[in-house]
């Protein structure tokens, strides 16, 4: 009888794929714990950081949606490679800032790569997995992207402490370099493909108001991905009210170091990559809503122990990586719930105009968030912003639990088929 040869996981081009991610994600991952560090080195004071990271959200605000637009019509390969020369020359003004202000420069092109990447990231795995593995296959391409959570922080802190940030930014950046050159060279074979194939994809705005017609509609229908961008949204603004704050809070209050710091967020993502896979085969066998609403509880969980820790001083500091591990397990076993919640709540062709809808929340309200969580900071202690963002994340289990529900019709199998990243046989 002959034996039938049982298809991996992961495709070659989505290990590729992954490889790509990864380089370009290690230099992101070296400095964006520190970046407050680093803007209090340029001479910003608290109420400077609060006012940067709001001021920073204005171009991704815009961006991510469109974003998303260009991924579903010039495909996904390709929007990553035009996003990554942008990644290339967003560090430039970081590397050379001589002030904090110009480190607004270097965030608004780096939005422009993130808008670009971050809606195909997801949208791509989705297009290489089925409707019955997509939570196994978001779980262990989450688990291999977070290497970059262990490499990055330590690596980071090591070379801002050691020597200096304007050379970590520069290593960082040659990371991105590499990572830039093989995205283009994945983007060229895609576009061979499509062009043996006969196919053309181009940009229009006729293609823009289609999509974003039929995305507005799903937002306003009252189901699911009504209750997520709602859901999403307030866990958004809870998250902003503290999320640029936390590295001061660990160097201020808990006395770490840059390299300590480093090595906690690294822990982080050794807890998120141990969790990710367990987390997509949960999703699988009991349901997406069962994995998020289990990491927000354990996220929750840790930011109330973390704000706990300051009455111990220098003797709880190990308390730092049990808070950051639970985080880390938290964020590991929701997520691949999440992605693969929205890959099927959604058509295909708007996959990543909803990845990037999401990734947007309600960024409108949640714009001013990290500055008001400054001055919560400054008026009211340093754990109380800690606090809202714990309170808020408990509170949304409520809603995911009664409305993350998928449907009975869109439950059934899909059959996908790739279409754009026609690769030779050698990536496949």
């Amino acid at each position: 009888m002959e034996t039938v040869k049982k298809q991996p996981l992961l495709s070659g081009i989505l290990i590729l794929f992954l490889t790509a991610m990864i380089f370009a994600n290690v230099g992101g991952s070296m400095y964006d714990g520190l970046l407050p560090l680093y803007l209090k080195e340029l001479s910003a004071d608290i109420t400077d950081i609060g006012l940067f990271f709001t001021l920073s959200m204005i171009v991704p605000l815009f961006l991510q949606i469109l974003g998303g637009w260009v991924s579903d019509s010039l495909g996904r390969l390709r929007a990553i490679a035009i996003g990554s020369v942008f990644g290339v020359l967003g560090y430039i003004p970081l590397i050379l800032a001589d002030r904090w202000e110009w480190l607004l420069m270097a965030t608004a092109i780096g939005a422009v790569a993130r808008s670009l990447v971050g809606p195909s990231f997801d949208a791509f795995i989705a297009e290489h997995s089925t409707e019955q593995n997509r939570g196994k296959v978001y779980g262990i391409s989450q688990a291999i992207f977070m290497i970059v959570a262990v490499v990055g922080p330590p690596l980071g802190g090591w070379l801002a402490g050691a020597f200096s940030f304007k050379l970590m930014l520069f290593v960082a950046g040659v990371f991105y370099f590499i990572a830039m050159v093989m995205r283009l060279s994945m983007a060229r074979e895609a576009a061979r493909g499509e062009k043996a194939n006969g196919e053309k994809k181009t940009l229009s705005f006729s293609s823009l108001k289609t999509n974003l017609g039929a995305m507005i509609g799903m937002i306003f229908s009252g189901g699911l991905i009504t209750w997520m961008l709602i859901t999403d949204g307030l866990r958004d603004i809870s998250f902003q009210f503290s999320g640029s704050l936390f590295p001061v809070y660990m160097q201020e209050v808990g006395g770490l170091s840059y390299q300590q710091i480093g090595w906690v967020t690294s822990f982080f993502g050794i807890c998120m990559m141990a969790s990710t896979i367990p987390g997509g085969w949960l999703s699988d066998k009991a349901g997406e809503r069962v994995g998020i609403a289990l990491g927000m509880v354990l996220m929750s969980a840790s930011l109330f122990l973390l704000v706990n820790i300051y009455p111990l001083g220098a003797s709880g500091q190990w308390l730092y990586y049990v808070g950051w591990g639970m985080a880390g397990l938290g964020a590991g076993i929701s997520q691949p719930a999440y992605s693969s919640l929205i890959s099927k709540a959604v058509p295909q062709k708007l996959r990543g105009l909803a990845f990037g809808f999401l990734s947007t929340s309600l960024g409108v309200v949640s714009l001013p968030a990290p500055w008001i969580g400054s001055q919560l900071w400054d008026r009211f202690g340093p754990t109380t912003p800690f606090t809202i963002t714990a309170s808020v994340l408990l509170l949304s289990v409520i809603p995911i639990w009664l409305k993350f529900k998928l449907p009975k019709t869109e439950e059934q199998p899909e059959t996908e088929k790739a279409t754009e990243e026609n690769l030779p046989a050698v990536a496949g």
